[in-house]
């Protein structure tokens, strides 16, 4: 079985570029931004762009590709303008990744700014359930990424990923991006083989196994259940080394896609794929 690790590669010039970015750095599956992740105006390919996409994905050994979607989406947001510029924000990001032909599109699934946790949720389950006339003819899976817990943000707790999964998992094809520094800010260890179980075991009864596709893999800066989304490249922070080498090793893990997000860039990313295959075997 063919092990997928990879990168968020830079799109910059055109989206083809991030499959040329992920070939250079030794990736066989990359995340990327379809769109400016800053603004609420999308990008709509043209059919040039999209052939060139195309034409590089023929010849290119990335598969699993995955977007991630715009910093500004909230999905739960009380306020009706900013729920509806969200929404559609997020209709279109479906359409990007549907042209593209993406596995999946990973998304931050929003914050309780004024209402309670229980209520953005159902906001979420309510966003979320409109996109279902997209998806009908569609390979993609929309995956909830978990978060750190920082200020209002939800999904930092299985337990709060779980209620959305089950009020969405009949109607659409959906999933959970696990990220390694995240989980860890937000209380679950996964620092050795040990901690990996307990905590895919935990996920496993608040979500289900069936559904965890993929993984961000960073260290964290900050220690477990700081709360806060720092990333550190691997090795480098309080997750440790031994986290990632078991993460590589765990039979649960080790057919899911993978992505770097840690600090560096490209350069930083070539050593870490090498560095996190070569913990398979040894």
């Amino acid at each position: 079985m063919e092990t997928l690790v990879g990168a968020h590669t830079s799109a910059s010039g055109g989206a083809f570029n991030a499959l040329l970015n992920g070939h250079e750095i030794g990736a066989n599956t990359i995340q990327l931004f379809t769109s400016n992740q800053k603004q609420w105006r999308g990008k709509k390919y043209s059919q040039e762009e999209l052939d060139q996409w195309f034409e590089v994905k023929k010849n290119s050994p990335i598969r699993k590709i995955m977007s991630h979607d715009s910093y500004l989406i909230n999905l739960g947001c009380p306020n009706d303008e900013n729920l509806q510029k969200s929404r559609k924000a997020f209709n279109e990001e479906i359409e990007r990744c549907n042209a593209l032909e993406l596995s999946y599109l990973n998304f931050h699934p929003g914050a309780a700014l004024k209402e309670s946790v229980e209520q953005c949720l159902d906001y979420i389950v309510e966003s979320l359930l409109l996109t279902r006339p997209l998806l009908e003819n569609s390979n993609l899976k929309l995956l909830i990424e978990a978060t750190a817990g920082q200020g209002s943000t939800v999904g930092h707790s299985f337990s709060e990923l779980g209620y959305i999964i089950e009020r969405t998992k009949d109607h659409l094809p959906m999933g959970i991006c696990i990220d390694t520094c995240h989980i860890f800010a937000a209380g679950y260890d996964v620092r050795n083989m040990d901690a990996w179980n307990k905590t895919l075991d935990d996920f496993d009864q608040h979500v289900g196994l069936d559904f965890l596709y993929a993984l961000h893999v960073n260290d964290s800066k900050f220690g477990m259940g700081s709360r806060k989304d720092r990333h550190a490249p691997i090795g480098e922070g309080e997750i440790g080394i031994d986290g990632f080498k078991a993460m590589m090793r765990h039979p649960k893990l080790k057919a899911l896609p993978k992505y770097l997000e840690t600090p560096g860039g490209m350069d930083a990313w070539k050593d870490e794929i090498i560095l996190l295959k070569s913990f398979i075997n040894s």
